[in-house]
């Protein structure tokens, strides 16, 4: 393993639980604006926003928009 892996396995466990903080933050904002919504369908919402978004970085990846980042 070199170093950017070991580097990003030792950063895991944070990088996941920010992802975790930004899903459970947008639906705490959601159940503010629209207290009646259907929470589960809010989770599957957001859910597809962050993987819309995750696809979104992975094209830009791709395109080798990161590649002298």
């Amino acid at each position: 393993m070199d170093a950017v892996e070991k580097e990003l396995v030792s950063r895991k466990k944070n990088i996941k639980k920010e992802v975790e903080l930004l899903f459970k933050a947008n639906m705490k904002f959601t159940d503010w604006d629209i207290p009646e919504a259907d929470d589960e369908k809010v989770a599957k919402l957001l859910l597809d926003i962050i993987k819309e978004a995750v696809g979104e970085i992975e094209q830009d990846i791709n395109d080798g928009k990161y590649k002298d980042y």
